[in-house]
């Protein structure tokens, strides 16, 4: 190992910075990078760009990328850019390496700056990033956030490239610049921390999205690719969840029960129709130590094919029904499109009911009650608005009668995403598993069943909707902690401990009051670094209290969902918090709600669909309701808003329109209205 190089992972190491490096025979191109990497992460492709206006750039984007630079340079707003490949001596002279050498790693050699860093956004949301560490034969492994932790470190702010966006809109805005909120430091010095967003909701969601829920320590990624770790901030707010619903639906005379993590291949494969739609994303286990089992084992991907056959064994009478029951588990879906954290994981946490009723009457008063239950959640707890709908036969669970949903709108991607869905089985379920059953007239009949499932999707939503270029903004019903206290400390103040005193009398008054409530009393930060951590984290109210407050019995509120302050007396003020925190989950509701009605548009002409969802609405269309044309409004949608250009293989969300559901609550059809696309009779909105 040369000496630079392991001065490189030696300093990474002081760092906190944890790498996996591997040892491989020469690589000059990731082609052949790949032949030898066989770790977890992404590879990459590293471009060293020269302009004779603009200087030098690095640009680090996923190795299956195809780069113009002409889209590089609009995406920099290089206006006039001829941006062309340095040549070897100029690489050499300033990052330090050879061809083949290159990554973001050997901007530790760049100490005049001369060299602009810019990185592609789908690598910054993958688990691990694989580059050369000075060197092509080796390959160092690290976190995407460890490569920023480096890249603060060596003063290389990145420039966040996102080749899914329109370039034509594309900004440098706020993605160049790391958010500073100036403090003052003992010596009156002005200093800046470092902990704000790099990205902005507004130009760069998913680098947004990503950075919230990780510096506002929501999520940690796991070593295994698509798997992450919910720390304590957003376990919290699942276990609220799980709390408020678990109650409800005991309430409906629902039972929890535990059915096992594994599979056979023989219940799997029961249900044809079923395992099909579920066939690309089961995991299965194929050795027990160093050998093979005599049958694979899928690990669950959703438990119909556990539970069923014991309802046959359980269900004999009309006697036995209804039977309900739920269980709190995980469940392992082996997604190949790019993971994103809460949303699309290979493993995450859930609730699945499932029911046994006598008649379809009964199993549709289940379904529609879950559902309710999940608009609750939504509307209730995270006060995000939801549309209650049924699928169509396309987007139905495979398998099922009839799916009924919740959707969300998120505003900043502008796109809409399935919140929960409640699915009528119908009796084919019943059929396969042969759950047979004498009912009441002495003849043997199959159950109507239903199944439901709610996950910790519920936090992204909440985290998409909500949040703001500061970080999170948790609704007060969730969140872990709902007002947190700063005591503000001037210098030479000699009354310290009276004002501490003050601060924790505060705290019992209002976690007696039964709110959550905790206070930072870290002297090692300045009340500037405070404000900045507690508004990251989200936490509803901020209580600033000063000398001054101290002396006049009364504290200052900061709201986080509106920044709005106003001082209040110390008298009532258990009552007046808990006014406030019902006014903020109502306001951040009607926030949210106002945001997304205002992106619901009517279309009745194809000509206008692709153009609406282009200006991010939600579009309401008449239609004739056939899989066939279904299907077509997919490809010919993505076809036209592509307009020619091929899209990334590991895009994480199709531009391709997907049908959300048929709203329940749907405006009048007159009879003979035309399908927007086909121009057939519409059958629905």
């Amino acid at each position: 190992m040369s000496d630079k190089t392991e001065e490189l992972l030696q300093l990474l190491q002081s760092l906190g910075i944890e790498t996996t490096t591997i040892d491989h025979e020469a690589a000059f191109t990731v082609e052949e990078q790949s032949q030898h990497v066989k770790i977890n992460g992404n590879l990459t492709k590293n471009l060293f760009l020269k302009d004779k206006k603009y200087g030098y750039y690095l640009v680090t984007v996923l190795s299956t990328r195809d780069v113009n630079l002409k889209t590089v340079g609009k995406l920099l707003k290089l206006s006039g850019a001829n941006l062309r490949f340095g040549e070897e001596d100029l690489l050499l002279e300033k990052l330090g390496v050879i061809r083949g050498a290159v990554s973001p790693l050997a901007l530790i050699n760049d100490k005049d700056n001369e060299v602009k860093f810019c990185i592609d956004s789908e690598l910054l949301l993958g688990d691990n990033i694989n580059i050369h560490p000075l060197r092509n034969d080796k390959t160092t492994s690290l976190k995407p956030n460890d490569l920023q932790i480096f890249l603060d470190h060596v003063n290389h702010k990145p420039f966040i490239l996102d080749f899914n966006t329109d370039i034509e809109k594309a900004t440098t805005t706020a993605t160049t610049e790391r958010t500073a909120t100036t403090e003052e430091n003992s010596k009156g010095m002005k200093k800046e921390t470092q902990l704000g967003l790099t990205a902005t909701k507004e130009n760069d969601f998913a680098n947004w999205y990503t950075q919230a829920i990780t510096l506002s320590e929501m999520i940690d990624y796991s070593d295994i690719s698509g798997c992450y770790i919910l720390r304590p901030w957003s376990y919290f707010i699942w276990e609220n969840i799980q709390k408020w619903f678990d109650e409800q639906i005991k309430e409906l005379g629902v039972s929890n029960t535990y059915f096992p993590l594994f599979v056979s291949s023989r219940a799997l494969n029961t249900e044809k129709e079923h395992v099909e739609g579920f066939a690309p994303e089961v995991a299965w286990v194929t050795k027990s130590g160093q050998s093979d089992l005599a049958e694979p084992i899928a690990i669950r991907p959703t438990s119909e094919t556990i539970m069923y056959p014991f309802f046959s064994k359980w269900i004999r009478s009309h006697r036995d029904l209804p039977l309900e029951i739920n269980q709190w588990c995980n469940v392992v879906r082996w997604e190949f499109k790019d993971a994103t954290p809460f949303l699309r994981s290979r493993e995450f946490l859930w609730q699945e009911g499932h029911t046994a009723h006598a008649s379809y009457e009964e199993a549709q008063a289940r379904v529609l009650s879950i559902l309710e239950l999940y608009k609750q959640v939504y509307e209730d707890l995270l006060a995000v608005p939801v549309i209650k709908g049924m699928k169509t036969e396309m987007e139905k669970f495979a398998g099922g009668h009839h799916t009924t949903t919740v959707e969300a709108y998120i505003n900043g991607s502008g796109r809409a995403i399935q919140g929960a869905t409640s699915h009528n089985l119908g009796l084919g379920f019943g059929k396969m598993f042969k759950i047979y059953y004498e009912d009441e007239k002495g003849e043997r009949a199959i159950p109507w069943q239903t199944s439901w499932g709610l996950t910790t999707r519920t936090i992204g939503v909440a985290v998409m909707v909500h949040g703001d270029n500061k970080g999170l903004v948790l609704p007060p019903r969730i969140a872990p902690i709902q007002v947190i206290i700063l005591p503000i400390v001037l210098k030479n103040f000699d009354g310290l401990q009276d004002l501490y005193t003050y601060t924790d009398n505060i705290r019992i008054l209002l976690k007696k009051a039964g709110i959550r409530v905790d206070v930072d009393k870290s002297e090692h930060h300045t009340a500037g670094w405070k404000f900045n951590h507690w508004e990251q984290k989200g936490v509803p109210i901020r209580i600033e209290i000063g000398p001054r407050d101290f002396t006049q019995n009364q504290v200052r509120l900061v709201r986080r969902d509106n920044g709005f302050k106003q001082d209040a007396s110390v008298i009532d003020l258990d009552q007046t918090i808990r006014l406030l925190l019902d006014q903020i989950q109502n306001d951040m509701f009607i926030k949210a709600k106002t945001e997304r009605d205002s992106h619901i548009v009517t279309v009745t002409k194809w000509e206008d669909f692709v153009p609406a969802l282009e200006k991010q609405n939600l579009v309401l269309t008449p239609f004739c309701d056939i899989t066939e044309w279904e299907e077509k409004v997919k490809k010919m949608s993505r076809d036209e808003a592509l307009r020619g250009q091929a899209e990334a293989a590991n895009t994480a969300t199709s531009v391709a329109a997907k049908t959300l559901c048929k709203p329940f609550d749907q405006p009048p059809l007159e009879e003979g209205t035309p399908c927007f696309v086909s121009g057939l009779p519409a059958k629905t909105w």
